[in-house]
């Protein structure tokens, strides 16, 4: 149980730390491409600005002391002196009058004419063409329009270079903190574990202690029949002792359970076989309810798990289905192999559904009717005790209802062995 807290604590964790290093490295890398964008677009209207024309900037002494920590932002000159770009003009009616290419050595000036034309009969104002940004303006000297074509490979360079770090860098924090969390984990979860191992300890040893006195109260209500005779208070002495003794049996395994100490030898036998007979134990109480018993049990099924935990299980899956199922009512008992699983199904149907989530039929005595289920002679934690010999033997019990007025539990078997135990239903 400390280890399933343990990684539960764990997996918790490091699910909230995941998302919040995703969110971090998303939000850098898209503040990095937000902002290398809007350096682009501020280059491009620079140089359209200019009409590409180097003579028209002019360099601009830096009087501005050099910064520790940030770098001053480049003038326009230098600017200019470090981009790569292409400028085509065309006249009024869309045909080229010139092109510039003497700021670019990767593309002639056929291709860029070529790519200006396109861009220019687009109708966008400005977009990309292959490795290159565009934007598209009235000329500043002269008539007609032109086109500036801005290279923004290190742009790119810049996404993935930044997205590598960043992603390197999340990796290594995520590692580093999933250290610490497993670390971290056991003391952290210490005070759980010491509250749990102390009510356990609790059921126990107040198990044992009262096993002495309700076998003096059922001795002596015995003796004092033999001398009075039977009474209606000595009949309610020794039904109420042997519900208590039960009870007291039911929690005490559930303690060894969850202390480990019940793990149950694992072995090979016949699924079909121990059906049918923890069923026909049941005949009796099923025919008094007259309730109609649909068996379809494939024979020649085995399981590799504990026996006894398996009889305990299916009696307890069994017990619950006629204690709630309604007069006249229905139990359907189907155990077939589907695939690699071994699939066990007993349903019934019930007078009224409980008005809870089926998850919770299987916390410690919960009851959904309280007088009922005395009356039926129920502990209310037969369901945790089939859940924990499912937990003791490697498996897990759900639940759900099935239409309105029927519960199916639903109980499979891997191929390997290891028990898994899912109920689609309940009480």
């Amino acid at each position: 149980m400390i280890q399933v807290l343990q990684k539960k604590f764990v997996t918790t964790a490091m699910l909230a730390i995941t998302v919040l290093i995703l969110l971090l490295l998303g939000a850098i890398n898209i503040a990095n491409i937000v902002i290398a964008r809007n350096e682009t677009d501020k280059t491009l209207h620079m140089i359209a600005g200019k009409n590409g024309k180097m003579d028209a900037v002019r360099p601009v002494p830096d009087s501005a002391a050099p910064g520790f920590f940030v770098k001053p932002p480049k003038n326009d000159y230098d600017t200019f002196l470090s981009s790569n770009f292409f400028v085509v003009h065309f006249d009024g009616k869309g045909g080229v009058v010139s092109s510039d290419i003497s700021r670019t050595s990767s593309i002639t000036k056929e291709e860029a004419e070529e790519l200006a034309v396109k861009a220019y009969f687009s109708g966008k104002v400005s977009g990309k063409a292959g490795r290159f940004r565009y934007l598209l303006q009235n000329a500043h000297i002269g008539n007609g329009k032109l086109v500036v074509f801005l290279d923004t490979s290190g742009e790119r360079f810049s996404y993935v270079r930044v997205m590598l770090l960043s992603g390197m860098v999340g990796l290594l924090c995520w590692g580093m903190m999933l250290v610490f969390v497993v670390s971290l984990s056991k003391k952290a979860i210490r005070p759980i574990a010491e509250s749990m191992e102390r009510q356990k300890q609790f059921v126990t040893n107040a198990g044992h202690e009262i096993k002495t006195p309700l076998a003096i109260i059922q001795s002596n209500t015995e003796a004092m029949e033999l001398y009075q005779g039977e009474n209606k208070w000595s009949r309610n002495i020794k039904v109420q002792a042997v519900r208590l003794d039960g009870l007291m049996k039911q929690l005490l395994l559930l303690a060894r359970m969850e202390e480990g100490g019940t793990k149950g030898s694992l072995v090979d036998f016949s699924y079909s076989e121990l059906l049918v007979k923890s069923v026909q134990g049941f005949s009796q109480f099923i025919e008094t309810k007259r309730i109609d018993l649909k068996l379809s049990i494939e024979p020649g099924i085995n399981i590799y798990a504990d026996r006894s935990h398996m009889e305990q299980m299916v009696s307890v899956l069994l017990d619950n289905a006629v204690k709630y199922a309604k007069e006249d009512g229905e139990i359907e008992v189907c155990l077939k192999k589907n695939g690699k699983q071994n699939v066990l199904k007993i349903q019934n149907t019930c007078e009224q559904l409980p008005g809870v989530p089926p998850e919770k039929l299987f916390d410690r005595f919960y009851r959904a009717d309280s007088a009922r289920t005395q009356k039926n002679g129920g502990y209310g934690i037969g369901l945790s005790v089939a859940r924990s010999i499912a937990e003791a033997n490697n498996g897990a019990i759900t639940a759900e209802y099935i239409g309105t007025d029927r519960i199916c539990f639903k109980v499979s078997t891997k191929a390997e062995g290891l028990l898994h135990v899912k109920a689609d239903g309940s009480k």
